[in-house]
């Protein structure tokens, strides 16, 4: 059975036999378990219950699925990766969010970063979803300037001492095992920090207008104490947390793309059925002409991610690659959810249908792993060898 999506330029057939089962496996799971709940969700502002939803992902091997199968993940290709963060993100953006941290800011550091009884603990308990990750590294005061730091960890004997606060974190308030990154006398470190140890405080943020479905919030450092052992041993200075967050961002370049294909075929379904002045109002030309701009824009996308998919895979992506692909693909996404809400007329601004959900969501898909004008600065710099960063 084809697959049905939007693929205006056949790009199902680069994909593999096993990229396009997993893409379809992902897809049906979303279809039948998650999408029923994500409006209700959404609505109340009562995040999904990821303590059962995750045991489930890890049962379809979707949580870390690019790190190797010695750790309990499925050892999968980046673009099935991609494929599967493009399906879950078309039924809603914090379940993308769980995925892409859960992978990219949270395993991955482990395993590229982690000693082997780090990896070896935690790597098969969040694969399997039977524990939840964070990432700690935006902080009220820091965001886009990673060096800046404000939360630091002393050297106590054998132990660190950490002191400080983190902010606008996915999984905050849920998550078993928080990596955190903090400055020391020898540069930026991370940490591994478990839940219910003595100065580490939890907490969800409320009144959110994006990202209602998933848990956001803080995390509190007061003289929290850890074993030299929650050291990453291989994480040093600032290319630690940054190399993270290329792989999220890589994650995002397609899951982007899945809120933009929902968004353009809620807006097709719609042109078709709804009638004035006696016609379709798809048979109009101005309708057709924003249809024809979304599905451009949604090609254009696919053949960036599929292409540094295939990059990350050979191991040779650069950062300011991926920055593109974010930078384009988010603003893709902005552009469709915003021209089907549009084309959907009053009913675009109701939550009974996607487009009005997309579009709030990605305003933090914009803004955060980066905005767009950091990710412009980041293209900028390696095209022109002059940092722009500050004065």
């Amino acid at each position: 059975m084809k697959f049905r999506g939007v693929d205006y330029y056949d790009i199902d057939s680069l994909l593999t036999a096993e990229e396009k089962m997993t893409r379809q496996t992902v897809r049906d799971f979303m279809e039948a378990e998650v999408k029923p709940h994500v409006m209700e969700a959404f609505n109340n502002e009562r995040p999904l219950d990821m303590a059962k939803l995750a045991p489930r992902m890890g049962e379809l091997g979707i949580i870390g699925s690019f790190i190797p199968r010695e750790y309990g993940a499925a050892g999968s290709s980046y673009t099935e990766f991609g494929l599967i963060c493009q399906e879950v993100e078309r039924v809603d953006s914090a379940l993308r969010s769980f995925i892409a941290v859960s992978s990219g800011l949270v395993m991955y550091p482990i395993w590229k970063y982690g000693s082997d009884a780090q990896r070896s603990k935690w790597l098969p308990m969040l694969a399997s979803g039977k524990k939840i990750g964070c990432f700690g590294l935006t902080e009220p005061n820091v965001g886009s300037d990673v060096s800046s730091l404000e939360t630091t960890a002393k050297k106590q004997g054998g132990n660190w001492v950490i002191n400080g606060a983190k902010q606008w974190i996915s999984e905050a308030s849920i998550a078993d095992i928080a990596v955190v990154w903090a400055k020391t006398d020898n540069g930026i470190r991370g940490f591994l920090l478990e839940k219910g140890i003595k100065g580490f405080e939890q907490k969800r943020t409320e009144k959110k207008g994006s990202m209602r479905a998933g848990d956001v919030g803080e995390l509190y450092f007061s003289d929290c104490v850890v074993s030299g052992d929650d050291l990453l041993p291989g994480s040093a200075g600032l290319k630690s947390p940054l190399s993270c967050l290329s792989q999220a961002r890589y994650g995002i370049s397609w899951g982007a793309l899945g809120a933009a294909m929902d968004c353009y075929e809620a807006a097709l379904v719609y042109a078709g059925e709804r009638r004035q002045f006696g016609s379709p109002i798809g048979s109009y030309q101005l309708v057709q002409e924003k249809l024809v701009n979304m599905l451009i824009e949604i090609t254009k996308g696919q053949l960036v991610s599929y292409q540094l998919g295939r990059l990350m895979d050979l191991g040779t992506a650069r950062p300011a690659q991926i920055s593109l692909a974010k930078k384009n693909n988010v603003n893709v996404a902005r552009f469709c959810a915003r021209t089907a809400r549009e084309l959907l007329g009053a009913g675009g601004i109701s939550l009974e249908n996607s487009p009005i959900r997309h579009m709030a969501n990605i305003e933090s898909v914009y803004t955060y792993e980066g905005t767009d004008d950091m990710h412009t600065l980041i293209i900028g710099n390696d095209i022109t060898g002059l940092p722009a960063f500050g004065r």
